[in-house]
């Protein structure tokens, strides 16, 4: 079994927005199936409001979740809509999607999450598909001193909305109140990491504060108990174990499939008809 807690640092993405990286690629291996976790808020609009303009992803699956504040999503499925508070846009790239992500001016501190999920060699050129999840279809498990949000995969008798993915990955947002515990059993080999939002909790008795991830590997059982309040995010998928190779927006397992990939986006072949 093995832990690791880390923080992040900051960078300047899209046409200038300052997000918090929590990990990228230099963790890849470490954190197979997921390749990157974005968290970005601010209560300044000129943080975020230029947006990220029409960009496009090949071989990943991209989930942004809203937790405060609007984003305007608009893709080359011809989907087009609105993130709002609470909600999530869970997009698999496949053999090709461009799109734009642009946040809307929010009173308050606007912020959320975006997870990279890589997919599996054989589904990397794959149909791309857009899942727009709104408040209502998220389940909520509420007891004592303890709410889950159920995003996707399962939790006691909640199923999560996002179905039909292509790597198994349970995604749950989760409160707990001053003197609670949660008990969360991992499948045999997944990669499981917590990353803390609000207030501090124990992690397998790790103490991990707001804005740091503690990541297990091998791990059967995870306890974490709340001296104080404490919301995290539980994210838990089956590591693909495969070559990576990663260009910008592009995910794929080889150079020369990454070569591809750029040579048909300056041809405007990119998007598979």
């Amino acid at each position: 079994m093995e832990k690791k807690i880390w923080s992040g640092h900051h960078v300047m993405e899209g046409a200038g927005v300052r997000l918090f990286r929590v990990f990228s690629n230099e963790k890849a291996e470490l954190t197979d199936p997921f390749l990157l976790l974005d968290n970005f808020g601010s209560d300044d609009p000129e943080d975020y409001i230029k947006g990220f303009p029409w960009h496009p992803h090949r071989g990943i699956e991209t989930v942004t979740y809203m937790l405060e504040g609007y984003v305007e999503h608009e893709d080359s499925l011809g989907n087009k809509g609105t993130i709002s508070s609470g909600e999530l846009q869970w997009m698999s790239a496949g053999s090709g999607i461009i799109h734009q992500e642009m946040p809307a001016e929010y009173i308050g501190m606007m912020r959320g999450l975006q997870l990279w999920v890589n997919l599996p060699k054989d589904k990397k050129m794959s149909a791309p598909r857009y899942r727009g999840i709104l408040n209502h279809e998220i389940p909520i498990i509420q007891e004592k001193g303890l709410t889950v949000k159920v995003i996707a995969g399962k939790y006691k008798d909640a199923t999560g909305p996002v179905k039909d993915l292509m790597v198994d990955i349970e995604y749950l947002d989760i409160s707990l109140d001053h003197g609670n515990d949660f008990d969360y059993h991992v499948k045999k080999g997944y990669t499981t990491f917590c990353y803390v939002l609000e207030g501090r909790g124990d992690f397998e008795k790790n103490s991990v504060k707001e804005k740091n991830l503690i990541l297990f590997k091998d791990f059967d059982k995870i306890q974490i108990n709340a001296p104080g309040h404490v919301r995290f995010i539980l994210v838990s998928g089956r590591p693909l174990k495969e070559p990576i190779a990663w260009g910008g927006p592009i995910v794929m397992n080889t150079g020369k499939e990454l070569e591809q990939a750029f040579s048909e986006l300056s041809e405007g072949t990119f998007i598979r008809k």
